[in-house]
Parts: structure tokens; sequence; C-alpha cells
């Protein structure tokens, strides 16, 4: 086992370390789940400090591109011509770089191609079939050459989506090397063929809408940690990056509206003078403005001009490059402001989004900026920006989502939220992977769970009835209750998780959100969230680096939820058990003497006597007067002078301490908590009183560190009490709520919770309801419903 795979394998958990989850102490009881994780990550080092920041050596390296690229509506076609400057601001000389040549997934050649697995069906759809036989398509980028900056050809090598581009000499320390390629590839048919980005037809009109992503062979991190960051892309793993200066000259015809990472260096020769004084307006405008209009774009989608225009964009220290082109797009922006910077918002959509995109994508887009700002870093770049394109990617300062409307112009609350949803989550991905920029392929997690999380409080922050889906801790327990072969840990590299979804995005955003709200506290947690955004800004951190810094800056250790969480598959289900009340013996006969009668009459209460009653049965000493003495008229539980001043001797006898113990008149109750699940969490209880009044209390995890299995609290409560709940507030995704109450409480089956059912938000049983307001007011407009 070399080295460098030695160290992945620790970093990713699943190195021997990872048997038998971890354990320092199989087989007992304790001395697990809150081990330091010790060398489950990597060591500290002048890289790479022990606190979770960047060390006094922290390196890495840049690159530069100068790209000149021409789309071809008419083939359908990329062609391409890159200056790359490489820095080399590591300590290693090297022999040879790796380039990423993402388009070559669709290569029918290529080994991503044939990896998934396939099954017969009765009815086979076409994407079906396409899957067994392939798309037939000729795809894939087609190196031209590879030179130095002064034309002389270099050797290079492509292994299916990675290429290897030798030196003509090494390149040391401090040095850079500069080099060129061109390339061609034809655009996919990302509808039929899928992918991140390509071509969607719109054969009413004829027109083409190009998302163009993953364009143009890309440098590969070299790291500290990992050396090369040369994982062949095959689909759902995404992106590690170097970052750097973009100059990028796009040539498209001439009617075609382009929105790129970066700002446009040539809008007053590409725009009309009046779409040229919108973006003026657009400059400090408070609400969007359409720089091009709906009823430009759908002329435009008529006349399709023969000639062509280039777009000039350049982006400051950005990892990655894409563009959105096509004739039949409305343009709309206006400036936000972020700590007293401007940035633009803007969108790009066309005529079957405009109901839904005019009035709120560039809207969501300021929203999430000024959210995404306040719970990490502040934007730091000029542009942000939304294109519908009915799917959802990112990439630096533009992304792309959904939401398209029926034809009538109405659309379905569900349509309206999960695109208000998506805008936020891609838009946010600026701040994770973008800037924080984090090996995706590597761990998913890392930039979809965090985002996830940041998403969930930018939609809370938006609506306070958004119908948010994964943050909430009871969102998750589906999930975590699912058998252990069709679960994995967070920490699993992204090509090898089942449930993409849950695991990658909703899991760690989850226990992000625990940790926010149930574990550390808002205060702590989102000192230390942003600690960890402001050190990892604009670098690659790993995971170590991400919980180093959370304990790091809020001295909470937080090993026991990093190991539980992230390393494992176990769920939380913590049950009361049992619990026991106890009263202390006051001793004083005012008290005493009511509870012992009251027991007493208790005890002498049996069936027999109770239908003898019932019958009218006479005893014999009711039926004969002269049987009664002196014990049967004798009060035996009356308070005498002589149990009294037994009672004030003994209480005088106390000491200060004793009495103060003695006058709190405590009720005592026992509780016994079992971990079922295995997933170690806090203890919260809703005690309710017998006066119907409530209180609710923690007990940090930490109370699980002698025992992992069961524990015993003894509570101290000043009223009697009358039942209590287990996570009242459903804050820790406990998987079975029906042992979670004292005395036990009726938890409806699936039966009767299928009954109670109602069709979750955004749902109907038919035609959306504003569809339906629509054709019964049909002069009423869809913009108003």
């Amino acid at each position: 086992m070399n080295k460098r795979f030695y160290s992945l394998l620790l970093l990713l958990g699943l190195g021997t370390a990872a048997s038998a989850q971890h354990q320092n102490n199989p087989g007992a009881n304790h001395g697990n789940k809150f081990e330091q994780l010790g060398t489950m990550m990597h060591d500290p080092n002048m890289y790479r400090s022990a606190s979770g920041a960047p060390g006094p050596k922290y390196w890495q390296q840049r690159a530069d591109y100068e790209i000149d690229v021409e789309l071809d509506d008419a083939k359908q076609r990329i062609t391409g011509s890159e200056t790359v400057t490489y820095f080399n601001n590591s300590p290693d000389p090297l022999t040879y770089i790796w380039l990423q040549l993402d388009e070559n997934e669709h290569d029918p050649k290529s080994a991503n191609q044939k990896i998934d697995e396939s099954q017969m069906k009765e009815k086979m759809s076409a994407r079906d079939l396409r899957n067994i036989m392939g798309h037939g398509q000729d795809l894939g980028i087609k190196i031209k050459k590879v030179t130095d900056a002064a034309g002389k050809p270099l050797k290079f090598t492509i292994n299916q989506t990675m290429m290897r581009v030798e030196m003509p000499n090494t390149l040391k320390p401090g040095e850079r090397f500069r080099f060129k390629v061109d390339w061609f590839y034809n655009i996919p048919d990302r509808m039929t063929v899928g992918g991140r980005g390509g071509l969607e037809y719109f054969a009413e009109d004829g027109n083409y809408l190009y998302t163009i992503t993953q364009w143009y062979p890309r440098l590969a991190v070299y790291s500290d940690f990992q050396g090369w960051q040369n994982k062949q892309f095959i689909g759902s793993g995404e992106f590690a990056l170097t970052f750097g200066n973009f100059k990028v000259n796009i040539t498209a015809p001439a009617d075609h509206v382009i929105g790129a990472t970066g700002e446009c260096q040539n809008y007053s020769q590409l725009l009309t003078s009046a779409q040229l004084k919108r973006w003026n307006q657009a400059q400090t405008a408070k609400a969007p403005i359409e720089i091009v209009t709906l009823a430009e774009a759908r002329q435009a989608m008529k006349a399709k001009a023969p000639k062509k225009k280039t777009w000039t964009y350049v982006a400051q220290n950005v990892r990655d490059f894409a563009f959105v082109s096509s004739r039949r797009l409305v343009w709309d922006a206006m400036a936000t402001t972020i700590e007293g910077k401007k940035v633009m918002a803007m969108s790009y959509y066309g005529p079957e989004a405009y109901p839904l995109y005019n009035r709120y994508s560039t809207k969501v887009v300021a929203h999430t900026l000024q959210s995404y700002s306040k719970h990490s870093i502040p934007y730091p770049y000029p542009v942000a920006i939304s294109v519908e394109a009915n799917n959802g990617m990112e990439y630096p300062m533009i992304c792309f989502n959904y939401g398209r409307a029926e034809k009538d112009g109405t659309y379905s609350e569900a349509t309206k939220y999960g695109m208000i949803g998506v805008i936020i989550h891609e838009v946010g991905h600026n701040f994770f992977p973008m800037i924080v920029n984090s090996d995706e392929r590597q761990w998913t997690w890392m930039d979809e769970g965090l985002n996830t999380f940041l998403q969930f409080l930018a939609e809370l922050e938006w609506d306070v009835n958004y119908p948010t889906q994964r943050g909430p801790a009871h969102k998750i327990v589906d999930y975590m209750k699912l058998p252990k072969d069709q679960l994995e840990p967070i920490m699993t590299n992204s090509e090898n998780i089942i449930r993409f979804g849950p695991n990658a995005y909703a899991k760690p955003a989850t226990a992000l959100n625990i940790l926010r709200e149930t574990v550390m506290g808002r205060e702590l947690f989102d000192y230390a969230f942003k600690e960890y955004s402001r050190r990892w800004a604009f670098k690659h951190p790993t995971p170590a680096d991400f919980f180093r810094t959370m304990e790091d800056a809020s001295a909470v250790d937080l090993d026991w939820f990093w190991r539980g969480w992230f390393y494992g598959t176990d769920p939380v289900d913590i049950a009361i058990a049992g619990m026991r009340y106890f009263r202390m013996d006051t001793k004083n006969p005012t008290v005493e003497n009511v509870v012992v009668k009251k027991n007493t009459e208790q005890d002498a209460r049996h069936i027999s006597q109770e239908r003898n009653r019932v019958a009218g049965i006479k005893t014999a000493v009711e039926q004969d007067t002269s049987l009664l003495d002196f014990y049967n008229k004798w009060d035996r539980f009356a308070v005498t002078a002589s149990s009294q001043a037994e009672f004030q001797q003994f209480y005088s006898s106390l000491s200060k301490e004793q009495q103060a113990f003695y006058n709190a008149k405590s009720y005592f109750y026992e509780l016994q908590f079992q971990n079922i699940g295995g997933l170690v969490m806090p203890i919260i209880l809703e005690w309710t009183y017998a006066d119907g009044t409530t209180e609710t209390e923690k007990i940090p995890a930490y109370i699980w560190r002698k025992n992992e299995n069961q524990v015993t609290k003894v509570f101290a409560k000043g009223k009697e009490v009358k039942s209590v709940k287990l996570d009242p507030y459903r804050e820790t995704a406990d998987i079975d709520e029906s042992n979670n109450a004292w005395p036990r409480q009726h938890v409806p089956s699936k039966f009767e919770l299928f009954k109670e059912q109602q069709l979750p938000r955004g749902s109907s049983g038919g035609q959306n309801p504003m569809q339906q307001h629509r054709q019964s007011q049909p002069n009423r407009d869809a913009g108003t419903n």
C-alpha cells in the first residue's frame, strides 16, 4: 500500500481503523463513541495546522486561462483554443501536469458508459434502450494539438477523462509554465444523453439553449495532502479545480444573448442603445430590470441573424468558467449590496419560464447572497447569475436551474418552491465549493452538505412557512432507519454512495443543524462556522480542517459527533426505559399521616369487599353496635402533641444544609434511558406537571461516556410530575418516537397515519390551484393569482 493511498484511506475513514466503527474498546459498553478521532484524520503539519487553519507553509497551485471559443449553432459544436499559465507554488518539482477532459464522459468508448448495472424490463423506454445500446453519437473532446508557448508540440496522453501533459523541462518550485491546447467537441443533447451541460432543442421555434460547462481542458488540483487529484470523472463526483484568472472570448450568432462567469468587457459593442440604457439603470435598481425583454427575445427567436459577435468576459480568482448562449433568452438584473459592495444579481430565462423567473429569480439570487454572506463570508464576486435550463448545476458566478410554467402561464406551488429552492442551492454553491474549495470528487458532503445546510437557513429567512425538505432533524429519519446494507457513512467517496441525496445532502445538513440548534448553540456554532469559511476561502480544505476548526473556535469537543454522524451509520433511538418516583420522608405527622391514611385505605380495598357493599351485605359490627370498642372509634392517623414534639426535635437536629434540602419539598424522579439506535445524542426532556405547566431541560451527550448503552439519571422537581417526554421538538432525528414518553403514549399505526395523511404542500389531485382559479376567472392575470 503506497503512502498516498494510505493517507487517502485515513482521510476518508475507510482504512483498517474503520473496522468495527473505529472502536478503541470493542466489546465494552464504553471507551468507543467518545474517544478522539486520532488517526482517522491526517496528522497536522506545516501545511495544515492542528487548529484546522492553513499552516505557515500552506501553498496551492494557480492556473490562468486565455480562451477563444466559438459556438457553431448550425453544427452544434464547440471549437476552442486556450493558453494556460501554470504556476508551481508547491515545494515539489513537476515533470508532468494533469488536465481534466470531463466531456469525455460522453465518449461511447468511455469506461463510465459500462460501469452501471442494467436490467431488462417488460416495458423498455427509449432511455432504457439508450443506456444499454449507447447513444450512437460522436461525442467527447477531440484534442487537435498541445504545444508550448513557442508552438513546439508537447507529448500528451489521454486516459479517458484525464490528460497528462509532459513538461519539456522539470518545472521547479516557484516557476511557471505556459502552454496551449486546441480542441473541439460536438455538444451533447443533455435532455437525452444527460450530463451537466449541453444543448436543449425547442422544436416549436427551432432554437437551441446552450449551457456550456466543463467544456475546456482544465487543470486538476495538485495539493499537499494527495498530490494530483486525477480521479476519473464518471458523472457523480464533481470537481477539484485550481484557482486562477480568466479572459474568455466567446463567439456566437449575433442574436444570441450570452451570460457567463465574470464581467463582460464589451457590452457597449454588443447591446442596442436601449438595452445598454437599461443595463446602466440596473446598476442602482432595487427591483429587476429587463435588459433584454421578452418581446426582444421572441423577435430574435424568429429572425435568426446569420452574423456573429464576440463577447469578452474576464474573471479574477475563480476555479472554473461556464456560460449560457441562446437567442431565446430574457435577461434581467438588479443591484444588491453586500457589506458596502455592489453585486449585480441577474437571471437569464426563456419564455416558458417567464411567469416564474421574472417575478422571483433575481430577487432569490439577491436574497441568497445576503443570507449566505451573513452566515459564512461576504460574497466577493461582482456578479451572481441564475439561468433557467431545466436542471440544477453550479459554477462560479453562474448556475443553471429549473422552473417552467404551464402553457397558460400558471404553475403549481410545488414548482414555485422547487424553483426557489434550487436557485438558493445553486447560487449558494458560489460559497461552497466555488470559494471554500473542497474536493467534491472525494467528499461530496463538504460542498453539498454544507451548502444544503445554508440553503435551509436561507429558506427559513425567505418565508417562515417555506416547505423545506432538508435540515429539520425529523426529515432524515426515514433514511436513517433503513437497513445497514442500504447505508454508508457520510465520509464515503462520492461514486460509492447508493442514496446520493440523503447521504451527501440531507444527512450532513441535518447534522449541522443539530450542531447549531442542539449541541453547540447558535452563538458558538455561528462563530466557528464563519471562522472555517474565513480560514479556507479561496483554499482547499479537507474534512479534518473543518472538524478541527469547528472545535478550535468553539471549545466544544465534537469528536463523538463527527464519529457518530459522519463516520458511522447508526441511527438515533433513545428510549425512556422506565421511571420511578421517590418522595422524601418528612417525618412531619401533619404531612405523613395524611399520606399513610390514604395508602392504608387504598390497601384495604379489594374486590370482595366492594361486591359485598354492592350486594348490601351487612357486617356483624354493623348489625350489633355492642361489638364496637375504642379501636373502632380511634383515629389512628390523628396528629398528637407527642408526635409534633418528636418532629420538632428531629427538625432542630438537622444542619442548615439539611434543613435547606428538607424545605425544598422536592419530588425525585429516577429515569432509565436506553440507547437502542447506537448514535449517542443529548437527552432532551419535556416535563409536564400536575398543575398543567411544562418545563424543558437538556442533558449533554457526555452522559453516555461511561455507558454508551444505558444510563440512569435522578431529577429533583419542585412539583409533582404528570408525564415526561423525550425530544419534544424532534431535534435529534430519533427514529422511534413510540418509546419517547412516560407513561407510554399512543402513537397512530401506519394505517391510522395513512388515514390522517394530507397531501404535501404544492400537490393537487389534478390541475394546479392557480390554473383552476384562472379558469374560474379568465380575465385575471396569472401573475396576481
